[in-house]
């Protein structure tokens, strides 16, 4: 346990963290799988400098060959089916994912991009003949594959990609062919050197009618050739993840069999007969997309990792580096001592473990829905929602973190063997694939104000406005609502009208009832928007563009109550102890710190006042220094090894 230099405030002894607890308390169930890719992260550590000293090519091929070596050990295959080689459990491989994160980056996204989203292409879109033919081999890594989805002029908007796949029913024959250069696949990892195979979405074409977006399996190389009327260039050196090679992809009447459809959910017979059990396109397609929110736990899961190293480096650091004489005439005085570097840092470590917990729960859903425990409609749209906006925050989050840990480290937090070149390089994509996080935050808000409705699915961003101006705004409220507060709010929250008394500040009743306020408010305000807007005659396309920034504000409020609430729920399930007090302080700071955040907003809407909002502040400054003395135990029981800080004039 660290020692601090400053002593703690009058009257507050600091929690006895119990390290080793803490971090079985964090592994969770997963402990095993997470120890086994600790190992390997240790065994192979080099990688991590040979990211910085070999050319592009040659670290591609490192990369490649690790994840092949990290396969054979199993933990990339852990959410494959047990009868292909997988381990049959889809919770273990996002945990697997998670702390493969405490590495190097390129790494991580090239198992991502192999086993998770190529592998779970197959696995979730296609059916036995697709299992049987591919998946054995790609677990071990013999097979590498590439997903390519994303297309130059199509990012985001996936119904409306441009590549097409017409069938051929005299040949019983899709042949694949890229509409114009909007149309090229881009940004696609594993396609520049090493996939064999693409999944492939594209527009199904069947005797002359459009189906939507389908997907196909389709050869970009034989025998390590470009196949034939395949092009494929390469994306060539990006910001960071350059282990990883992205390139283009255009298809020319490229012939794939009819059973390269992956036809779970849709398929055509020989003769040409489009057929699926789901009758409405739509539905159909967002079914199919559902099925891939695997990527967006994982990717999640994986900022917040980093967001960890980051912390860890730059708490051990402020632990050790000493500037400027404070209190002593003969010392300088330790960084973490200053109350602007605990406030620079320790607030960020309070909101990581919330995100840590918050994780937990979305991981869970994921498991229980892909594992059939919780196989209904609405545990699949609550699913996507918190994987969208878990995503989001996290990603964002970990951007946040590294940028302050690297300027918290002063100039030695520049140099590269330092790590925060690699973090900041390699992480801030994460913001982006999977899914931008503006977008995936429209997504979540379409949830809250449809409620998830049976039609939800079937919905764009015109057919929300036009819902819910159908709908009073009491029942978008009444519909979505978790907690209805707007009529007794006086009564939750603590003191009453008395805004301005100090007690219950640390009360999580009162932390939880303000974040849930705020997000009805804003549901309630934006449901009123778009219905004025309609009712002012205006269309629906310029009524959510007038209303879009309410709507992701709406949606960040909505996923910041999710985490508190993980976060306190977490907290009210542990035996009493000094580990519960830790986390409980961490929990107050990271609940208050988001109130003072965003303290103008609840000023203006009469829940906070200019007094309190000053205590408020004053609390958290005061759990910052009662934090202080475990700030280096709360970042150990992350259990990142050593070998991934690699940051000697920090770390020691």
């Amino acid at each position: 346990m660290s020692t601090p230099s400053a002593p703690p405030p009058s009257g507050h002894v600091p929690p006895a963290v119990d390290v080793p607890a803490l971090a079985e308390l964090l592994d969770g169930e997963y402990a095993d799988i997470r120890a086994l890719v600790r190992s390997n992260l240790v065994t192979h550590a080099a990688v991590l400098d040979d990211a910085e000293h070999l050319g592009i090519d040659e670290f591609r091929e490192r990369v490649r060959t690790l994840v092949v070596e990290m396969a054979a050990t199993g933990q990339t295959g852990m959410g494959f089916p047990k009868e292909y080689g997988g381990g049959g459990s889809v919770g273990a491989s996002i945990a697997a994912f998670e702390t493969l994160a405490f590495g190097d980056l390129s790494v991580l996204v090239k198992v991502g991009v192999q086993f998770g989203l190529f592998g779970g292409a197959l696995l979730q879109l296609g059916t036995e003949r697709h299992h049987e033919a591919y998946l054995p081999d790609l677990i071990t890594g013999k097979l590498m594959g590439c997903f390519a989805m994303t297309e130059t002029g199509h990012g985001s908007n996936v119904q409306a990609l441009g590549t097409v796949a017409t069938y051929d029913a005299e040949k019983q024959e899709f042949v694949i062919t890229t509409s114009d250069d909007r149309a090229r696949k881009d940004y696609i990892g594993n396609a520049a050197r090493h996939a064999e195979l693409a999944v492939v979405f594209a527009q199904l074409e069947v005797g002359g009618r459009s189906e939507g977006v389908h997907a196909f399996v389709v050869p970009i190389r034989v025998d390590g050739q470009v196949a034939p009327g395949v092009r494929i260039e390469d994306d060539g050196r990006k910001m960071g993840l350059n282990g990883v090679d992205n390139g283009r992809i255009w298809f020319d009447g490229v012939r794939v069999p009819r059973e390269a459809l992956l036809n779970r959910f849709a398929d055509v017979t020989p003769e040409g007969v489009y057929e699926s059990p789901i009758e409405h396109p739509g539905r159909r397609f967002f079914t199919m997309l559902g099925t891939l929110v695997q990527g967006r736990v994982s990717v999640g899961g994986g900022a917040i990792n980093a967001a960890k190293v980051a912390l860890a480096i730059a708490v051990t650091y402020a632990e050790r580096r000493r500037q400027f004489k404070a209190d002593s005439d003969t010392e300088e005085q330790v960084l973490l001592d200053y109350g602007l570097h605990q406030r620079r840092l320790l607030p960020l470590l309070a909101r990581t473990y919330a995100l840590h917990f918050a994780q937990d729960v979305v991981r869970t859903q994921l498991h229980e829905v892909f594992s059939g425990i919780k196989d209904d409609e609405q545990s699949r749209r609550e699913l996507e929602s918190r994987a969208a906006g878990t995503k989001a925050l996290g990603t964002w989050h970990a951007t946040k973190v590294i940028q302050e840990c690297r300027e918290a480290c002063g100039g030695a937090g520049y140099l590269a063997v330092n790590r925060f070149a690699a973090l900041k390089a390699d992480s801030d994509i994460f913001t982006t694939f999977e899914g931008d996080n503006h977008v995936l935050l429209q997504l979540v808000a379409k949830g809250l104000l449809t409620g998830y409705a049976s039609e939800f699915g079937d919905m764009d961003q015109l057919d929300m406005v036009r819902y819910v101006t159908g709908l009073a705004v009491e029942t978008v409220i009444e519909r979505t609502s978790a907690h209805t507060l707007l009529e007794r709010v006086r009564d939750l929250l603590p003191g009453g009208d008395r805004w301005d008394q100090e007690a219950g500040l640390l009360d999580p009743e009162y932390h939880l009832a303000m974040l849930r306020f705020r997000e009805e408010h804003m549901l309630a305000g934006a449901a009123r928007r778009l219905k004025r807007g309609m009712d002012g005659k205006a269309g629906p396309g310029a009524v959510f563009s007038e209303v879009q920034d309410h709507v992701i504000a709406l949606a960040d409020a909505h996923v910041e109550r999710l985490v508190l609430e993980a976060f306190v729920e977490k907290v009210r399930s542990l035996p009493e102890g000094d580990n519960k007090a830790a986390l409980e302080l961490l929990c107050h700071l990271f609940a208050l710190s988001t109130i003072e955040s965003d303290r103008a907003w609840f000023m203006e809407h009469g829940r906070l006042s200019a007094q309190r909002s000053k205590a408020i502040t004053r609390e958290v400054n005061v759990l910052c220094r009662e934090i202080r003395p475990i700030a280096a135990d709360l970042v150990d029981a992350w259990g990142i090894p050593p070998e991934m800080l690699r940051a000697p004039d920090l770390v020691g």
